[in-house]
């Protein structure tokens, strides 16, 4: 009895440390949002800020070089019918996000090769859509987060915000 006993403390010990080394410190989320019959789905990893200096030439993330936003495998969106993105035009599909900061100014690219790790731009060849974007500053986000603050009938806005950056989309259903 006693040697089930130690085995099973053991195997339970062993578990919790296996189950330790996996979770990653970016975690895993996602968001998804309806516009009208419209679903949009983002799936990321989400950095942790750490009191690190995050955007500019003194940050974790430089101007004017390609980052993926978000961590581990790189953030994606989904959508199921063509959408307007700042007035340009995204086709239904799965799309890997990028981005190309800048100081209040981003461009915002959108990649067919969503499956992709977060560190490796796949190309200008794979582009579909380019678009700019006009950051703001908001409260400290410690976690980056994807999410949508408004939501109409055939619209809504997409923020990015991590750190006191907040970059803005405007999502519009083609009609």
């Amino acid at each position: 009895m006693k040697k089930i006993i130690f085995s099973f403390i053991l195997l339970f010990t062993f578990s919790l440390q296996v189950e330790a080394q996996q979770v990653r410190p970016s975690q895993k989320a996602s968001v998804s949002q309806f516009v009208a019959n419209t679903e949009i789905n983002i799936n990321y990893s989400r950095p942790v800020a750490r009191g690190r200096t995050l955007f500019g030439e003194e940050g974790i993330i430089k101007y004017d070089k390609t980052w993926m936003p978000g961590a581990n495998e790189a953030s994606y969106i989904e959508i199921d019918t063509p959408i307007l993105v700042n007035g340009e035009e995204l086709d239904a599909g799965k799309y890997s996000i990028w981005t190309v900061p800048n100081d209040g100014q981003w461009e915002i690219i959108f990649s067919t090769e969503w499956d992709a790790w977060h560190s490796r731009y796949p190309g200008e060849d794979k582009d579909v859509l380019r678009v700019q974007a006009t950051t703001k500053e908001g409260d400290h986000m410690e976690v980056m987060a994807f999410y949508f603050p408004v939501v109409s009938a055939n619209t809504t806005i997409l923020n990015l915000h991590w750190g006191n950056t907040i970059v803005q989309l405007s999502l519009e259903l083609i009609e």
